[in-house]
């Protein structure tokens, strides 16, 4: 446990030992408590067997991911709670019982070798679809094992047969043919950066040792990671490595024939891609070039060969404005697709090259106060096709395929899961403390409407994550069906607005995220949706800071709040598992400068005995191996220390997910909703 000197005077240091049992038993003991407390009545129990019946039903939409004429999906169901890697064809899908060709059984997998596996993901050879790499975690971490796999054989290829095979790290392996991958992992001392990511990419070669391996490239210990790629399009085919210097800068060079690297020269905290002749370039912050001058969020092309001559000829393609982001783009054979946010609501465009420059047109209607997104492109395989998803807080999701030109059509349709007959979804506006428009969704019964009730607001606010209208059953069941008001926040820290949305407010300007949050709180009040002892907030991982402030900064708001795998002493976040890597986000503890602003925040050293909060719930994971189980082991020590009313719940496994499978995923849920009914519901009765 690195820099634990350096803080000696936390008396709960000892609980940042993952796997100790004196820690272990201090989880357990209150766990026991929460349990007894909150899981123990037939309406946990009945909402937990529903969410799990949810989770397991094969009424569910199985997504895919389209690889040529394969269409592969991971699933998990009651009979098989590890998973089922499958694959079947497209005319086969679009039944309503498709025929799926089981690939790996992972339940199978994990009692023959007493392990307690998780799947992590398959990179599927391309084009021939005859080898897979498959990686593996145990209990859910983000550190994995990587197993090649022989889809034809349907087994795992041994190394002692010349497989691919990784141990257990935190790597990065890429196809380059069926003899060769660019690999990154912990080669040994010094291979990997101070956030544990791979320092080093090499190429390997198939029936040599990983020792062996040809590095390609190297980076500094104090980046984020380094990786390296290749682009298989015909006629195009391109080496590539990256070097992030940061969480949200990278450097990336072409990497030649002869091992030279031939750099991108672009801002390093764009996003660039490249199909065939044209190169496409995200702007994160405002870029002058030439005579040119192209504001953040704008989305540029120009020929790639022509761009590496030295041309800075760039054709916009998207700019934004005050209310309108570009979500995401993607190729298909001949058309480039674009999703934009509209106050974060999608809308669907095609935009076509030719001689003249780019055509737009709109690609599909899109419902309002829902999300709609753009799956399985696969320009080199399956031509101008596209899948769409929509869905919508009450409506489920509806799976469509399609290609340009062409009328889409209704694959898979996904049942109801909760009554949502009379709920509405409405979207509303809060003035945060520096005259910025907030926007916020507010998901309830009609017959709520001037009536304040009890209300669970969830927030993230960081990394430029947007948070879009998506269905959840889980919500429905647990609290809209109760009687209870659902709101999602859309503060700034996400990308809703695009980068600027996200940029404003890192670092020194981290309060004005709190600020949005607890300006939205307020404003749920003045409109009559709810009370203040009513109000519930949630929110995980960088949301769970944000729950860790609003306890500490704005305790008055809130009747309860539940905190889920949080970051929350910020004083020792970076050296902590991936912590490192997020310092551009929030700044460096360690500099004085840095920690002038993040101390007056920092929820661990701001929490305070003569301070009355609300009770809080506090879950986490063993196995996260991003945010350290510590944080909320030492925020709940403290705070039972102090006499607040603190529960606490750690997972044994699970990841930074929280839950390892479908029963694990529908206790945590199930036990938030309890928790707010118990908290929100009737403890005002």
């Amino acid at each position: 446990m690195s820099g634990v000197e350096r803080n000696v005077t936390d008396p709960y240091l000892w609980l940042e030992e993952v796997t100790d049992e004196r820690a272990l038993d201090w989880a357990r003991a209150r766990n026991a408590v929460v349990r007894a407390r909150f899981a123990d009545s037939d309406r946990f129990r009945d909402l937990e067997r529903r969410i799990l019946g949810m989770l397991d039903t094969d009424t569910k939409i199985a997504y895919p991911a389209r690889r040529g004429r394969w269409l592969y999906n991971f699933w998990r169901d009651a009979e098989h709670p590890r998973g089922l890697w499958r694959r079947t064809t497209l005319a086969e899908y679009a039944e309503d019982a498709p025929d799926w060709d089981v690939l790996i059984d992972l339940d199978a997998v994990a009692a023959a070798e007493d392990e307690n596996w998780v799947w992590g993901g398959a990179a599927v050879l391309r084009p021939e679809q005859s080898r897979a790499l498959i990686s593996l975690s145990r209990g859910g971490a983000d550190a994995k094992v990587v197993r090649e796999f022989d889809l034809e054989r349907r087994v795992f290829v041994e190394p002692a047969d010349g497989g691919f095979f990784l141990p257990e790290a935190k790597s990065e392996i890429r196809w380059i043919d069926i003899d060769s991958v660019y690999v990154g992992t912990d080669f040994g001392p010094g291979s990997l950066t101070d956030s544990g990511y791979p320092r080093i990419a090499k190429r390997w070669r198939r029936g040599t040792a990983l020792a062996d391996a040809t590095t390609v490239f190297e980076g500094e210990s104090g980046d984020v990671a380094v990786s390296a790629g290749y682009d298989r399009t015909p006629g195009y085919e391109r080496h590539y490595v990256g070097r992030a210097t940061d969480f949200f800068n990278e450097e990336v060079y072409l990497l030649e024939a002869d091992g030279t690297l031939r750099y991108l020269d672009l801002p390093s905290d764009a996003d660039e891609s490249w199909y065939k002749d044209w190169l496409l370039v995200r702007l994160k912050s405002p870029w002058e070039v030439g005579d040119a001058s192209y504001p953040a969020g704008a989305l540029l092309a120009a020929d790639f060969e022509k761009f590496l001559a030295g041309d800075r000829d760039f054709e916009v393609l998207f700019t934004p404005d005050a209310h309108t982001s570009l979500h995401g783009y993607g190729w298909t054979e001949n058309h480039l697709l674009l999703v934009t946010l509209e106050d974060v609501q999608t809308k669907l465009h095609v935009l076509t090259p030719g001689t003249d420059g780019w055509r737009r047109e709109p690609l599909a209607d899109t419902p309002p106060m829902a999300t709609t997104s753009v799956l399985n492109l696969d320009p080199l395989d399956n031509g101008d096709e596209f899948m769409l998803n929509t869905s919508g807080f009450t409506t489920p999701a509806t799976l469509l395929t399609g290609a340009v030109g062409e009328r889409t059509e209704r694959l898979k349709q996904e049942p109801g899961f909760f009554d949502a007959d009379g709920v509405v979804t409405e979207q509303f506006f809060a003035t945060s403390d520096d005259g910025t428009q907030v926007p916020y969704f507010v998901i309830r019964h009609r017959d709520r409407e001037g009536f304040p009730g009890p209300t669970m607001m969830s927030g993230y606010g960081g990394f430029e994550v947007s948070r879009t209208p998506a269905y959840s059953g889980a919500s429905g069941m647990g609290w809209l069906e109760r009687g209870g008001t659902w709101v999602m926040t859309n503060i700034r820290g996400g990308g809703e607005y695009g980068p600027q949305w996200h940029t404003s407010v890192q670092k020194a300007n981290r309060h004005k995220v709190y600020e949005d949050f607890s300006s939205i709180a307020k404003d749920l009040v003045a409109r009559g949706i709810t009370t203040a002892d009513q109000l519930g907030a949630v929110g995980g991982s960088n949301g769970g800071l944000l729950m860790g402030v609003m306890l500490t900064r704005y305790p008055e708001l809130f009747g309860a709040i539940v905190c889920q795998v949080p970051l929350l002493d910020m004083k020792r976040y970076h050296l902590l598992l991936a912590g490192a890597s997020w310092m551009a986000e929030y700044g460096d503890p360690d500099k004085p400068e840095d920690w002038e602003y993040i101390g007056k925040y920092s929820p661990y050293q701001n929490a305070r005995a003569d301070r009355a909060y609300p009770p809080i719930l506090i879950t986490t994971s063993t196995r996260d191996d991003r945010v350290h189980p510590g944080h909320a082991r030492k925020m709940a020590a403290l705070l039972e220390e102090q006499g607040h009313e603190v529960w606490y719940h750690e997972n044994i496994e699970g990841g930074h997910g929280g839950a390892a499978d479908n029963k694990q995923s529908a206790f945590q849920a199930a036990l938030i909703y309890e928790f707010f009914t118990q908290m929100l519901i009737e403890r005002r009765a």
